[in-house]
């Protein structure tokens, strides 16, 4: 240490972070229709810098039906190293939308560099994590004519709208995903500086509650007193699916739920987190919330969970406009902890709602998408190779966390091709994911394009006797 691949890729730092950049300026917006043709940009960037490096069997795959195609799916491989393991790079070139955009300090598309940030949608989530895969591999054959372990790539361009494309492909078990073990950089550091490894993810259920009352909008002076307000019956619906302590009151919900040992409660403890700054830094609310007896982070990677994230229709125009809306709509999601079921608890959660609903008003709960929670054993090889390599590159002992987030693909990785998962990710608690002035630490760029040369060299050494 260092490695030849490592020197290659502390020389060419300035040029890798230039071509992140190109890649950033793609609006790859996976979730709206406008910028279709700039996620397919992003994969035909990717395929073909893939094919640059040295990859082979590039392509590209596309994803859903001939009435509703979706994102292509990029694929390339290199199969050289006999006797070695495989390892599958997964990462997502799509985005989040941009909005607000008055928010910005600069503009989303056109990335810009501040105080040693990158800032730019997508800028951690996930190009920028996804791009170190592409260039550690880049590093490895061009120091050294191959790699020390078999490589495939898969990488996503619907992971923002709920992975259809790519959980039906998993779901197949094509020869293109045969591996030993999954490797992905889509979580975060724990603290500035201090190497991480998520083992951990909730699930979650994604849903639409539709309420509908009138066969048609009503003047509230005329109809009002009399006519079911699908509005008022859905936020009575909601109110009651959790108390004020943050229980859910779903039944049977808590019944399948494996709690965090003594040792990870222990290790969880000892982290470097100061709750107030949590709250005033992170959150900036003036108070948290949440089940009362549990701590910060086991409510945010242990527990279960339930939010609304809009709540579209009726009248949201300037002034005043007095009607009772026909129907009304909620999105709900629930995260999953181990040991949960995505359809058992939908099913639960679709009953305690239908058992909610007041007199005078139908109601329909649709389930959007879904992910299955998952939790990595810290003691198989992978995740030993990886505490390592980060330990060698960053001087510190790994730490090992959960996350509150969702990556549904690695539920998938496990249950359908049986493969552990490496959650080796760079970001930070502050790097804005979903919000404006996404950044990515640009030292963290490079450092997680040497850990990953490492871990993939570590994990391709020969045995010892």
């Amino acid at each position: 240490m260092p490695s030849s691949a490592i020197d290659y890729a502390r020389q060419n730092q300035s040029r890798f972070l230039e071509e992140l950049k190109a890649l950033l300026r793609i609006p790859s917006v996976s979730t709206d229709p406008a910028h279709k043709g700039d996620v397919r940009k992003a994969a035909e960037v990717l395929a073909a810098e893939l094919k640059r490096i040295g990859l082979e069997n590039v392509r590209l795959i596309e994803t859903g039906t001939p009435e509703k195609p979706g994102h292509p799916l990029v694929y390339a491989d290199w199969l050289h190293a006999s006797g070695k393991p495989t390892v599958l790079c997964y990462g997502h070139y799509d985005v989040q939308p941009p909005d607000p955009l008055d928010e910005w300090l600069s503009p989303p598309f056109e990335p810009t560099e501040r105080d040693g940030n990158i800032y730019a949608r997508g800028a951690v989530d996930d190009k920028g994590q996804m791009y170190m895969h592409v260039k550690a591999i880049e590093s490895l054959l061009a120091s050294n004519s191959k790699l020390p372990l078999n490589v495939r790539v898969i990488l996503e361009g619907e992971e923002e709208v709920g992975g259809e494309g790519i959980a039906t492909f998993v779901a197949s078990k094509p020869p293109e995903l045969q591996a030993d073990f999954a490797l992905v950089s889509d979580t975060e550091m724990f603290a500035p500086g201090l190497p991480t490894l998520c083992v951990g993810l909730r699930g979650m259920i994604y849903t639409e509650i539709e309420v509908r009352g009138a066969k048609t909008d009503l003047h509230s002076g005329m109809y009002g007193g009399a006519a079911p307000n699908p509005f008022v019956a859905l936020a009575q619906i909601i109110a009651r699916l959790k108390d004020e302590k943050g229980h859910i009151l779903i039944p049977g919900l808590y019944d399948r739920i494996i709690p965090p040992s003594r040792e990870e409660l222990t290790a969880w403890e000892s982290l470097p987190f100061d709750e107030e700054h949590y709250r005033q830094t992170e959150v900036g609310s003036k108070s948290l919330v949440g089940e009362e007896g549990y701590s910060v982070l086991e409510r945010t990677w242990a527990r279960p969970t339930l939010d609304v994230h809009g709540m579209p229709g009726g009248f949201i125009g300037a002034g005043a406009k007095t009607v009772i809306p026909a129907k009304a709509l909620a999105k709900v999601s629930i995260r999953l902890v181990p040991d949960m079921n995505p359809t058992d608890t939908f099913a639960l959660y679709q009953s305690f709602v239908q058992h909610l609903t007041p007199p005078g008003v139908d109601v329909d709960v649709r389930l959007i998408h879904s992910g299955e929670p998952c939790l990595i054993p810290v003691d198989n090889p992978y995740i030993q190779a990886a505490t390592s390599a980060l330990k060698e590159i960053w001087g510190k002992d790994t730490v090992f966390i959960r996350s509150g987030g969702s990556i549904p693909i690695v539920g998938d990785f496990a249950r359908h091709l049986n493969l552990p998962s490496v959650m080796m990710g760079f970001g930070l608690p502050d790097d804005n994911l979903h919000a404006p002035n996404e950044k990515f630490l640009i030292s963290n760029f490079h450092q997680g394009i040497e850990s990953i040369v490492r871990f993939l060299e570590t994990v391709g050494e020969p045995a010892e006797n």
